[in-house]
């Protein structure tokens, strides 16, 4: 008799030696497979089991490997390639100063075009997927990140001043409002719509009520930078005699779904209000140290019922954008901060860096864990390497071993856009080039 018919699929990777799921238990799966159809998961579990029931277009062994979801970049300024290494030896003020002044030069169209291929292809190769983008000409920005493969979460970047763009603000306004079929014109994974103040210090109250109508009207999530350092609290105290918090709160901003970039000084009422309204927390701890803006207690913020997600910020101030990197500097500073080396877990970090990022982008349905009908965020990681030899516990090696050179094959919504550490997309080559090209114009 004749055997029983597989299932057909896409891909299948194959045999991997262990599956981080950051499913709700954490679940880890050795000599595990992953089945990949329409960009979907379509299982997990058992090799023997899974390869029973399926077959695949394509399978990809990896026996020496280990899967796990795509990291999320939960607040950075993928462009910023272009400006790595700029401002050195500053503190927030004294970099901003800075990069302004660059920015007003180098980041046009082309700039950030070029930039956001750069950093788009930085991010994938190490690993991440998704990126929540607060960045100059959103619509140029896209459209190179999403030619490279990413998911890339941008949208109108708001300032009281014209800026480098240039623009008015019933422009930025108009922009905002014309947004939504802007983004759809630009073929990639899902992504949702997005509005990005740039601060409660730089866009007026009036202004911030404004953004949170819009918001409302088109169903956008809403991100900004607040309280990165004791400086920004003080002038915006200084000038609306109110932390930045308040003041999002007292236009409506955080009525909306919210990602406040950074949170490193939040008063006791500021952390209340965050976690009443839902909000979420992308903390960057290597910009964080690097401009000696303050160390975020997100141990404490966990426990108030803050959503916590990691970022790398800018290529300028945090100098790449490495998730890895930022993984175990989080681990760390957070047993700093706490004076307690078991007061967050391994696992617990992984999650920050997956499935809390997407959780507070709203498509934790969607990606951040290893689940049948999930869409297929993947990536894997080499383990025959010296620094993950022996393997104790997956979740510890990750987060205090690994690094992003350790990533073999990423996928974003089943589109193998990194295979055998190279990108599938683009000429590796061609990118530095175009990035060199531009800066020699201006530098």
């Amino acid at each position: 008799m004749a055997g029983k018919q597989k299932i057909s699929a896409d891909l299948i990777l194959s045999r991997a030696r262990f599956v981080i799921t950051c499913d709700a238990n954490a679940t880890i799966f050795t000599n595990a497979s992953v089945v990949v159809t329409a960009g979907q998961i379509a299982a997990v579990g058992p090799a023997g089991e899974i390869e029973n029931l399926y077959r695949a277009d394509q399978t990809i062994d990896v026996s020496d490997q280990l899967i796990m979801p795509g990291l999320v970049n939960l607040h950075t300024h993928t462009p910023m390639t272009l400006l790595r290494g700029v401002a050195e030896n500053v503190d927030l003020q004294g970099f901003l100063e800075i990069v302004w002044d660059k920015e007003d030069r180098v980041m046009n169209p082309d700039g950030v075009y070029v930039g956001a291929r750069l950093g788009a292809l930085e991010c994938l190769l190490g690993g991440t997927t998704t990126t929540l983008d607060m960045y100059l000409h959103p619509l140029e920005t896209h459209r190179g990140a999403a030619e490279v493969g990413l998911r890339h979460v941008i949208g109108p970047v708001f300032f009281d001043f014209p800026g480098p763009e240039k623009l008015t603000w019933s422009q930025r306004l108009e922009q905002a409002q014309t947004w939504p079929e802007q983004v759809r014109e630009i073929t990639g994974p899902y992504v949702p719509l997005a509005l990005m103040p740039h601060a409660p210090l730089t866009v007026n109250p009036e202004h911030l009520a404004q953004i949170a109508a819009i918001a409302q009207e088109s169903g956008s999530l809403v991100t900004t930078h607040a309280s990165e350092n004791i400086t920004e609290n003080e002038d915006t105290q200084k000038k609306y005699n109110a932390t930045p918090t308040e003041l999002l709160e007292q236009a409506g901003i955080l009525k909306h779904r919210t990602v406040l970039g950074h949170g490193v000084h939040l008063s006791s009422t500021d952390r209340t209000t965050i976690a009443r309204r839902g909000a979420s927390i992308a903390h960057c701890p290597g910009s964080n140290m690097k401009l000696a803006s303050g160390a975020a207690d997100i141990v404490g913020y966990r426990a108030q019922g803050i959503n916590v997600g990691l970022g790398t910020d800018g290529c300028s101030s945090s100098n790449d954008l490495d998730m890895f990197s930022v993984m175990r500097l989080s681990a760390n500073l957070a047993r700093l901060v706490r004076n307690d080396p078991a007061s967050i877990s391994a696992a617990e970090i992984i999650k920050a860096a997956t499935v809390d990022g997407a959780r507070a982008l709203g498509i934790d349905d969607r990606v951040g864990t290893i689940e049948a009908g999930k869409e297929a965020d993947l990536i894997t990681l080499d383990l025959d390497v010296p620094h993950m030899v022996p393997m104790r516990d997956p979740h510890t090696a990750v987060v205090f071993s690994a690094g992003r050179g350790d990533v073999r094959h990423v996928l974003v919504a089943g589109d193998l856009v990194i295979k055998d550490h190279q990108s599938t997309r683009v000429a590796t080559n061609s990118v530095f080039a175009a990035a060199n090209e531009h800066l020699a114009k201006y530098f």
